[in-house]
C-alpha cells in the first residue's frame, strides 16, 4: 500500500503542536483577570498574592520578634516592645488600658496578661486613671523607659535589614499606602513623639 501523503503534509503532521497567538493571549488574560464577589473564589494569581502576603507578614513578624528576644539584655516580645513605644509616645507616659489595647490591636484579656508579665519585670505599672479615678491605666516606669532606649536600635536595625533595605524606600511607602486602604482613616498609626533613644528623659 502506497503512502499518498505529500512530503509537505508529513512535515506538518510531524511538527509539534504550539498554541496560537490568540490562544496564548486568552490564557494570559484568564490568568490576569480579577475575580468577582459573585464568584467568591480567588483566581490562581490572586491566591498566590494572598499567600505571599500571609507568609511574608507572618515570617517578618516572627523575625522582628526574634531580634528583640534573642538579645538577653532586651528579652522583649514584639508586642511588649510596641506597648513600651505607645506608652512612651503618650503624654505623661500612660494610657487607659482600653485605649492601649486598641492601639496595639490586643483583646482586653490579652493585654491584661501581657501587662501583668511586664509588671513583674518592673517595666510598667497599673494605676487608677488620673483623670477621673475610674478604670485602670498602664504607666511606663523608669525601667521600662531605659529598656526601650536599649531595644530601639535593635528593633530599627531589624526593620531596616529585613524590610526597608530589601524593598527600598519608595516601595515601603507604597506598601504603607496600599495597606492603609484596608484600615480605618482614624486608625492609631500616627507617629508620636521622637524616637526613644533620642535623649528622652527617663520617667519615674
Amino acid at each position: 500500500m502506497h503512502d499518498t501523503t505529500s512530503s509537505e503534509e508529513q512535515a506538518v503532521a510531524a511538527a509539534p503542536m504550539t498554541p496560537s497567538a490568540d490562544g496564548a493571549r486568552d490564557a494570559q488574560d484568564e490568568a490576569d483577570r480579577a475575580s468577582t464577589p459573585e464568584e467568591l473564589w480567588l483566581t490562581a494569581k490572586e491566591q498566590e498574592a494572598w499567600r505571599t502576603f500571609l507568609y511574608a507578614t507572618t515570617l517578618l513578624t516572627d523575625r522582628f520578634g526574634e531580634a528583640l528576644q534573642s538579645d538577653p539584655e532586651i528579652g522583649l516580645a514584639l508586642g511588649e516592645y510596641e506597648i513600651l513605644v505607645r506608652l512612651n509616645e503618650a503624654e505623661g507616659g500612660f494610657l487607659r488600658m482600653s485605649e492601649l489595647a486598641d492601639k496595639v490591636v490586643h483583646s482586653r484579656s490579652r493585654l491584661t496578661h501581657t501587662i501583668t508579665r511586664m509588671e513583674k519585670r518592673g517595666l510598667v505599672e497599673r494605676v487608677r486613671c488620673s483623670s477621673d479615678g475610674r478604670g485602670r491605666q498602664a504607666q511606663l516606669t523608669a525601667e521600662g523607659q531605659a529598656l526601650l532606649e536599649r531595644a530601639a536600635p535593635t528593633h530599627v536595625r531589624s526593620v531596616r535589614d529585613l524590610l526597608l533595605d530589601v524593598i527600598g524606600h519608595d516601595d515601603l511607602l507604597e506598601l504603607g499606602r496600599i495597606l492603609g486602604r484596608t484600615i480605618a482613616e482614624d486608625a492609631p498609626i500616627a507617629v508620636g513623639c521622637p524616637a526613644p533613644h533620642e535623649d528622652a528623659p527617663a520617667r519615674s
